[in-house]
């Protein structure tokens, strides 16, 4: 077994991925404070292909070398826009047809293991902040939470590899 150089991937242009399929998912971070956490998440959107990211609040913006150093070019390909309020994205992704998710440890929540998305709908997955996660009031207007199963004694994941395992679920569960 011999490791794939970078020419032996064949990865698409910025422009043929503008161009392409995309997973039916907008990803929402929701006051999310890291830059580095920023930066990971929209180079896990481009991987898995996501139609855009919502940025909220505090959630800070590209351009900004913060960012820069964990996305490595992936707020070139990843569409994206600001929100001032997290509410305010929820809204318009709901006029937009979008089934509001978020990934969340609450009462009443479903276990992503358990979870089947459609592949007739559009999903809008918030991920929130990395010491408060979703807040209260983005809590009060979603449609569904859904929870990745832990079985350690932390409480929670970080909010990129919460991302990677639930667009890597969608993907898998939607594509392949």
């Amino acid at each position: 077994m011999q490791k794939l150089k970078l020419d032996d991937l064949q990865r698409v242009s910025v422009s043929e991925f503008k161009e392409q399929e995309k997973l039916p998912v907008v990803v929402v971070l929701d006051n999310v404070r890291s830059m580095h956490n920023v930066g990971s998440v929209f180079r896990t959107s481009d991987g898995f292909s996501i139609e855009k990211l919502y940025l909220c609040g505090i959630t800070a913006q590209p351009p900004h070398r913060e960012i820069e150093k964990t996305a490595l070019g992936a707020t070139q390909s990843v569409d994206w826009l600001h929100f001032p309020d997290t509410l305010e994205a929820i809204k318009s992704l709901k006029e937009e047809g979008y089934k509001i998710i978020a990934i969340e440890q609450a009462s009443g929540s479903i276990m992503l293991n358990t979870y089947q998305p459609n592949a007739d709908e559009k999903y809008a997955l918030i991920f929130g902040n990395e010491v408060n996660g979703v807040s209260d009031e983005v809590m009060k207007a979603i449609d569904e939470c859904i929870e990745i199963p832990q079985f350690g004694t932390k409480h929670s994941f970080n909010i990129v590899i919460s991302a990677g395992i639930v667009l890597w679920d969608f993907f898998a569960k939607l594509r392949l």
